[in-house]
């Protein structure tokens, strides 16, 4: 993850990974992979309403299953064309709330939506980083969607999200 850092010109300690959905699902993984590598762990993951657990047990997959933007249809749909076998839903580098250890993990910022099948699961990932010792921040928007940060022109509480990713990011990665 470093190794090409100075090359472009950006400081090696001041790397983070985030994204948000499936974004947040391979932040998430990136993360634990680099530590299980014994890589030097980024500065700080940002994960916005992130896929967590490929099983879609949770319960905010039945309550907001359907009518708000993300479907359990639609998450089914993503999810069998990025793998098709049941069995591998089970596998930490598809479900990272499943990874066996969830110590020594970067500062975090989990961001989640009150209307979103990936609420619950996302809560559920910020507690297990939270309980296996990490500093974590976790924000549900209960008034919004899956997607809903991309929706600034449209929705205040988009830019509030987005500057509050811009502002935990700003003080984990420009520490005096």
């Amino acid at each position: 993850m470093r190794r090409e850092a100075t090359a472009l010109g950006v400081e090696p300690s001041r790397l983070a990974v985030g994204g948000d959905s499936a974004g947040g699902n391979l932040a998430a993984v990136v993360a634990l992979s680099l530590r299980d590598a014994g890589d030097a762990a980024p500065a700080f993951q940002l994960l916005i309403y992130p896929a967590t657990d490929q099983r879609a047990l949770a319960p905010s997959h039945t309550s907001n299953g359907q009518g708000y933007l993300l479907t359990a249809d639609s998450i089914a749909y993503c999810r069998g064309n990025y793998m098709a076998d049941p069995a591998q839903w089970s596998d930490w580098r598809a479900s990272p709330l499943l990874a066996p250890d969830h110590t020594r993990l970067p500062p975090s910022l989990v961001l989640t939506a009150g209307y979103d099948p990936l609420r619950d699961e996302g809560l559920q990932y910020a507690d297990a980083l939270s309980a296996a010792g990490n500093r974590v921040q976790s924000v549900c928007f209960d008034r919004q969607v899956h997607g809903f940060i991309t929706m600034g022109r449209v929705l205040d509480e988009a830019n509030t999200a987005v500057a509050l990713c811009a502002s935990v990011l700003k003080v984990a990665l420009f520490k005096p």
